[in-house]
Protein backbone atom coordinates (compact mmCIF):
# COMPACT_ATOMS: atom_id res chain seq x y z
CA UNK A 1 0.00 0.00 0.00
CA UNK A 2 2.49 2.60 -1.14
CA UNK A 3 1.63 6.51 -1.02
CA UNK A 4 -0.79 7.60 -3.99
CA UNK A 5 -2.20 4.27 -4.85
CA UNK A 6 -6.19 5.09 -5.42
CA UNK A 7 -7.96 2.11 -2.90
CA UNK A 8 -6.91 0.67 0.42
CA UNK A 9 -7.29 -2.90 -0.07
CA UNK A 10 -11.29 -5.11 1.38
CA UNK A 11 -9.22 -5.94 4.37
CA UNK A 12 -6.84 -2.67 4.65
CA UNK A 13 -5.31 -3.12 8.31
CA UNK A 14 -4.01 0.47 8.68
CA UNK A 15 -6.58 1.61 11.08
CA UNK A 16 -7.11 -1.23 13.50
CA UNK A 17 -10.46 0.33 15.04
CA UNK A 18 -11.99 0.84 11.44
CA UNK A 19 -10.97 -2.88 10.65
CA UNK A 20 -11.96 -4.36 14.03
CA UNK A 21 -15.43 -2.18 13.91
CA UNK A 22 -15.76 -3.56 9.60
CA UNK A 23 -15.38 -7.10 11.48
CA UNK A 24 -18.17 -6.30 13.22
CA UNK A 25 -20.07 -4.85 10.81
CA UNK A 26 -19.68 -8.54 8.45
CA UNK A 27 -20.43 -10.65 10.73
CA UNK A 28 -24.03 -8.71 12.02
CA UNK A 29 -24.69 -7.92 8.29
CA UNK A 30 -23.06 -10.24 5.74
CA UNK A 31 -24.54 -8.88 2.34
CA UNK A 32 -23.32 -5.27 3.10
CA UNK A 33 -20.15 -4.12 1.59
CA UNK A 34 -18.44 -3.86 4.96
CA UNK A 35 -15.18 -2.85 3.44
CA UNK A 36 -13.23 0.42 2.31
CA UNK A 37 -15.61 2.49 -0.13
CA UNK A 38 -13.96 3.40 -3.49
CA UNK A 39 -14.58 6.55 -4.88
CA UNK A 40 -17.24 7.05 -7.94
CA UNK A 41 -17.06 8.97 -11.35
CA UNK A 42 -14.01 9.12 -14.08
CA UNK A 43 -10.83 10.06 -13.27
CA UNK A 44 -10.78 12.39 -16.23
CA UNK A 45 -13.29 14.62 -14.49
CA UNK A 46 -12.75 18.62 -13.51
CA UNK A 47 -14.23 18.00 -10.22
CA UNK A 48 -13.48 15.70 -6.97
CA UNK A 49 -16.01 15.84 -4.04
CA UNK A 50 -14.77 15.10 -1.47
CA UNK A 51 -16.73 13.84 1.50
CA UNK A 52 -15.50 12.63 5.16
CA UNK A 53 -16.17 9.31 5.59
CA UNK A 54 -19.06 6.24 4.41
CA UNK A 55 -22.10 5.87 6.61
CA UNK A 56 -23.23 3.13 8.01
CA UNK A 57 -26.11 2.22 6.54
CA UNK A 58 -25.50 4.21 3.40
CA UNK A 59 -22.16 3.60 1.08
CA UNK A 60 -21.08 1.19 4.07
CA UNK A 61 -23.99 -1.23 2.87
CA UNK A 62 -24.03 -0.46 -0.58
CA UNK A 63 -19.92 0.05 -1.91
CA UNK A 64 -20.50 3.86 -3.32
CA UNK A 65 -20.12 6.89 -2.28
CA UNK A 66 -23.17 8.93 -0.45
CA UNK A 67 -25.80 6.16 -2.06
CA UNK A 68 -28.40 4.87 0.26
CA UNK A 69 -28.73 7.50 2.83
CA UNK A 70 -30.15 10.86 2.76
CA UNK A 71 -26.97 12.63 2.50
CA UNK A 72 -27.29 10.94 -1.62
CA UNK A 73 -30.39 12.22 -1.87
CA UNK A 74 -29.41 15.65 -2.18
CA UNK A 75 -26.41 15.21 -3.80
CA UNK A 76 -27.04 13.15 -6.47
CA UNK A 77 -30.04 15.02 -7.12
CA UNK A 78 -28.13 18.27 -7.38
CA UNK A 79 -25.30 16.60 -9.43
CA UNK A 80 -28.25 15.52 -12.44
CA UNK A 81 -30.17 19.45 -11.78
CA UNK A 82 -26.43 20.56 -13.09
CA UNK A 83 -25.73 18.16 -15.71
CA UNK A 84 -23.13 16.54 -13.25
CA UNK A 85 -24.61 13.27 -13.86
CA UNK A 86 -26.86 11.28 -15.68
CA UNK A 87 -29.85 8.74 -15.08
CA UNK A 88 -31.82 8.33 -12.01
CA UNK A 89 -30.50 8.18 -8.45
CA UNK A 90 -32.10 4.97 -6.82
CA UNK A 91 -30.26 4.40 -3.44
CA UNK A 92 -28.49 1.22 -4.61
CA UNK A 93 -25.13 0.76 -6.82
CA UNK A 94 -27.21 -1.19 -9.86
CA UNK A 95 -29.68 2.11 -9.87
CA UNK A 96 -27.42 3.10 -13.64
CA UNK A 97 -27.00 6.25 -12.50
CA UNK A 98 -23.56 7.60 -14.03
CA UNK A 99 -21.20 10.56 -12.93
CA UNK A 100 -20.15 12.67 -16.42
CA UNK A 101 -18.26 15.61 -14.82
CA UNK A 102 -16.88 14.30 -11.27
CA UNK A 103 -16.02 12.12 -9.46
CA UNK A 104 -16.86 11.93 -5.45
CA UNK A 105 -14.54 10.03 -2.67
CA UNK A 106 -14.08 10.30 1.44
CA UNK A 107 -11.13 11.51 2.83
CA UNK A 108 -11.40 8.47 5.63
CA UNK A 109 -12.71 5.14 3.34
CA UNK A 110 -14.08 2.88 5.90
CA UNK A 111 -17.08 3.44 8.08
CA UNK A 112 -16.30 4.49 11.54
CA UNK A 113 -18.18 4.26 14.63
CA UNK A 114 -20.56 7.18 15.28
CA UNK A 115 -19.42 8.19 12.15
CA UNK A 116 -16.52 9.92 13.71
CA UNK A 117 -12.64 9.01 12.60
CA UNK A 118 -9.99 10.05 14.81
CA UNK A 119 -7.39 12.46 13.52
CA UNK A 120 -4.60 9.66 13.31
CA UNK A 121 -7.27 7.68 10.88
CA UNK A 122 -7.74 10.79 8.86
CA UNK A 123 -4.13 10.86 8.65
CA UNK A 124 -3.86 7.40 7.77
CA UNK A 125 -6.37 7.67 4.51
CA UNK A 126 -4.80 10.45 3.31
CA UNK A 127 -2.77 8.56 1.05
CA UNK A 128 -5.44 7.53 -0.78
CA UNK A 129 -7.31 10.68 -1.51
CA UNK A 130 -3.69 12.37 -2.41
CA UNK A 131 -3.73 8.97 -4.94
CA UNK A 132 -6.85 10.20 -6.30
CA UNK A 133 -5.91 13.99 -6.80
CA UNK A 134 -2.63 12.62 -8.51
CA UNK A 135 -4.49 10.23 -10.65
CA UNK A 136 -6.97 13.01 -11.99
CA UNK A 137 -5.36 14.82 -15.06
CA UNK A 138 -8.16 17.23 -16.11
CA UNK A 139 -8.87 18.21 -11.97
CA UNK A 140 -9.85 21.79 -12.00
CA UNK A 141 -11.84 22.17 -8.58
CA UNK A 142 -12.37 20.19 -5.23
CA UNK A 143 -15.82 20.62 -3.55
CA UNK A 144 -15.11 19.16 0.30
CA UNK A 145 -18.29 18.81 2.16
CA UNK A 146 -17.57 19.87 5.54
CA UNK A 147 -14.75 21.55 7.68
CA UNK A 148 -12.78 18.11 8.07
CA UNK A 149 -13.12 16.89 4.22
CA UNK A 150 -11.94 20.82 3.69
CA UNK A 151 -8.56 20.10 5.90
CA UNK A 152 -7.73 17.03 4.96
CA UNK A 153 -7.94 17.86 1.38
CA UNK A 154 -5.46 20.61 1.71
CA UNK A 155 -3.40 18.64 3.56
CA UNK A 156 -3.12 16.22 0.82
CA UNK A 157 -2.41 18.82 -1.89
CA UNK A 158 0.28 20.27 0.79
CA UNK A 159 -1.58 23.39 1.48
CA UNK A 160 -1.26 25.42 4.57
CA UNK A 161 -4.38 25.09 6.21
CA UNK A 162 -3.98 27.90 7.89
CA UNK A 163 -4.29 29.80 4.87
CA UNK A 164 -7.78 29.05 3.67
CA UNK A 165 -10.73 29.21 6.67
CA UNK A 166 -13.59 26.70 6.14
CA UNK A 167 -16.67 28.73 5.32
CA UNK A 168 -19.57 27.54 3.42
CA UNK A 169 -19.89 28.98 -0.22
CA UNK A 170 -15.83 30.25 -0.54
CA UNK A 171 -14.18 29.53 -2.98
CA UNK A 172 -10.43 28.88 -2.27
CA UNK A 173 -7.62 29.81 -5.49
CA UNK A 174 -4.91 27.55 -4.02
CA UNK A 175 -1.51 27.80 -4.51
CA UNK A 176 -1.05 24.59 -6.25
CA UNK A 177 -3.64 26.16 -9.19
CA UNK A 178 -6.16 24.20 -8.42
CA UNK A 179 -9.89 26.00 -6.80
CA UNK A 180 -11.32 24.46 -3.08
CA UNK A 181 -14.52 24.98 -2.86
CA UNK A 182 -16.36 24.56 0.97
CA UNK A 183 -20.05 23.56 1.69
CA UNK A 184 -21.46 22.48 4.65
CA UNK A 185 -21.82 18.63 4.29
CA UNK A 186 -25.32 17.44 2.56
CA UNK A 187 -26.16 15.37 6.09
CA UNK A 188 -30.02 15.12 7.05
CA UNK A 189 -28.96 16.53 10.79
CA UNK A 190 -27.61 19.81 8.27
CA UNK A 191 -30.51 19.82 6.45
CA UNK A 192 -33.18 19.26 9.13
CA UNK A 193 -31.57 21.73 11.63
CA UNK A 194 -31.53 24.29 8.88
CA UNK A 195 -27.56 24.71 8.85
CA UNK A 196 -28.11 23.79 5.43
CA UNK A 197 -30.67 24.17 2.75
CA UNK A 198 -31.79 22.67 -0.90
CA UNK A 199 -31.54 26.35 -1.93
CA UNK A 200 -27.57 27.11 -0.52
CA UNK A 201 -26.37 23.84 -1.95
CA UNK A 202 -27.55 24.59 -5.25
CA UNK A 203 -25.84 28.00 -4.92
CA UNK A 204 -22.91 26.43 -4.36
CA UNK A 205 -22.73 24.65 -7.61
CA UNK A 206 -24.04 27.59 -9.88
CA UNK A 207 -20.26 28.73 -8.24
CA UNK A 208 -18.37 25.65 -9.53
CA UNK A 209 -20.54 25.47 -13.29
CA UNK A 210 -17.81 26.74 -14.89
CA UNK A 211 -14.88 24.99 -13.13
CA UNK A 212 -16.83 22.05 -13.44
CA UNK A 213 -17.61 22.08 -17.15
CA UNK A 214 -15.73 19.40 -18.69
Amino acid sequence: MADGALDPPRDCPLCPRLAAFRSDNRAAHPDWHNAPVPAFGPLEAPLLIVGLAPGLKGANRTGRPFTGDYAGDLLYDTLIRYGLAEGTYGREVGDGLRLTGCRITNGVRCVPPENKPTTQEIATCRRFLAGEIAAMPNLRAILALGRLAHDTALTALGERRNGYKFAHGAMHGLECGLTLCDSYHCSRYNTNTGRLTEPMFREVFEGLRRLARP
